[in-house]
């Protein structure tokens, strides 16, 4: 998402997220603790809205609001009302049903006409002069693709120069599951009320969203005393997991990391995942890996322990360490398949990725012990399913993945997810497009192995690992942009995200 990663707006954003079918619960009860009306939350909402547009566009003075047919639209016809009593020209556009507006909606409506506005069709001529366009037509409720005089309003909204507030969720978009099914509008900025909702995070979201703002709408004394099923976690929430060292301590107190894998041709991988693992704050890193990979290991990083994958190595190794990684590089022929044959004989917290996880969905196997990495195609492997299919439901992908398998699950992707078989989910709420170029998930898994052998359970150590991973690549795109970023360019800027005090 645009500036999500910004941190003044980051700490604007709550921690907590909830599924999109807790919303409308979770909006009456708020309302209950607080004696007011679900219409006084609508009054709120549209007030909430006018007040960031005038903030944030000071120079748009002709808006154009969209309102459809759901309680979204009542936010609309709010903002309409309070603009137009402000002074601004508002066009107001609304798609009509046969079925009645809700009843917040319909009296949010029925004060925008008594006010003295006019409510236009939806295949109305749009005013030559539009500078701010308001969606509110189709909120958090979506679960299928757009149609109709929705479907025409959102393209020619997509089609137009000016910004976007998107209220709650862009249209088309869906709140449950990031997905967009069909034509989705393309906010500028997005105003989240009451709650933050997984399609906000995850998904197409980092395609719509645009900058992601929040408004508790007064509900924050109830929503704190709330325990939300789901959190998202940005750089700011490192310090929780990283603490600093005390002075005393030694290499054997951060973790002895097993790293196997790099098949011919492959040193480079295994190389990512060690060096990160010791730039991540591991005390001591082996490698085991094919004879032709020990010279170039020890060449680029000497500070790694490099043999060669032998039984007899393998078994040594094992005895050593803390924690085992898995995967990069290993391929699947008969030496990485003997390699991870004899891993899986380990109680060992480990980490399993790349092939790994492809040698895994041939034959399954369920562990506690485990994080495993997988990106959409590996976890569409591991689950039987199309790529397509992990796309469409993030959330439900990572919640099978953790049942079959076990362990914790990181689903990487635009909002990469954390989950766990007792049902801990989070967003590692960081990353940007510089992310899609090989080897990023070699380095992601040595900060990941790191985090475990530094004494962090398995669901922490996937969180804080991912968050440093993705903060590390935000820091390098400030820099110097997304086209182009390698995965080693974050060995550069990771040391301030593994070691928070220094930044803060």
């Amino acid at each position: 998402m645009s500036n999500q990663e910004s941190k003044a707006n980051s700490r604007s954003l709550p921690y907590s997220v909830w599924p999109a079918q807790a919303l409308r619960q979770l909006e009456r009860d708020g309302a209950d603790a607080l004696g007011i009306t679900l219409y006084e939350l609508m009054q709120r909402a549209g007030q909430a809205a006018f007040e960031l547009a005038r903030a944030q566009w000071p120079q748009a003075r002709s808006w154009l609001i969209l309102c459809g047919q759901g309680n979204n639209g009542g936010d609309g016809y709010v903002t309409a009302r309070l603009a137009q009593a402000a002074g601004y020209r508002v066009t107001l556009l609304a798609c009509d049903s046969d079925k009645p507006l809700p009843e917040e909606a319909q009296r949010a409506r029925e004060a925008w006409l008594e006010a003295g506005g006019e409510i236009h069709a939806a295949d109305a001529a749009w005013p030559e002069q539009v500078d701010l366009i308001v969606d509110a037509l189709l909120g958090t409720g979506i679960n299928r693709a757009p149609a109709g005089p929705c479907l025409r309003l959102i393209k020619q909204a997509n089609a137009h120069a000016a910004p976007v507030l998107a209220l709650d969720m862009p249209s088309g978009l869906s709140a449950a599951t990031g997905c967009a099914p069909g034509e989705a509008i393309a906010a500028t900025q997005t105003l989240s009320f009451i709650a933050l909702k997984p399609g906000q995070i995850t998904g197409k979201a980092r395609d719509l969203i645009g900058e992601l703002r929040y408004a508790d709408l007064g509900l924050s004394p109830f929503l704190a005393g709330e325990n939300a099923p789901m959190v998202r976690f940005d750089a700011s929430f490192l310090s929780h997991w990283l603490k600093p060292r005390r002075p005393t301590s030694h290499k054997g107190n951060h973790g002895r990391l097993l790293v196997v894998g790099g098949d011919t041709g492959t040193a480079g991988a295994i190389r990512m995942t060690a060096e990160a693992a010791l730039r991540a704050g591991s005390g001591l890193v082996r490698v085991l890996t094919h004879r032709d990979n020990i010279a170039p290991v020890l060449t680029a990083r000497p500070e790694i322990m490099v043999d060669e994958l032998t039984e007899a190595s393998l078994q040594s190794g094992l005895a050593w360490a803390d924690v085992i990684a898995i995967g990069p590089g290993l391929g699947q022929r008969e030496w990485g398949q003997n390699a991870l044959k004899a891993v899986t004989t380990s109680e060992k917290p480990m980490l399993w990725d790349a092939d790994a996880l492809n040698l895994l969905a041939i034959n399954a196997e369920k562990r506690q012990n485990r994080i495993i990495t997988p990106h959409p195609g590996e976890a569409a492997r591991l689950l039987g399913i199309k790529t397509s299919e992990v796309e469409s439901d993030r959330l439900l992908a990572a919640q099978q993945l953790a049942a079959r398998y076990g362990g914790v699950v990181v689903l990487k992707g635009a909002g990469t997810l954390i989950a766990s078989e007792q049902g801990e989910m989070a967003f590692a709420d960081v990353g940007n497009a510089g992310m899609a170029s090989g080897g990023m998930g070699d380095v992601l898994s040595g900060i990941i192995a790191s985090m475990m052998g530094q004494q962090l359970a398995l669901f922490d150590a996937a969180c804080a690992g991912c968050v440093a991973h993705g903060a590390a690549a935000d820091a390098v795109a400030a820099r110097r942009g997304t086209r182009g970023m390698l995965a080693t360019d974050l060995f550069e800027l990771l040391w301030q995200f593994v070691n928070p005090e220094m930044t803060q």
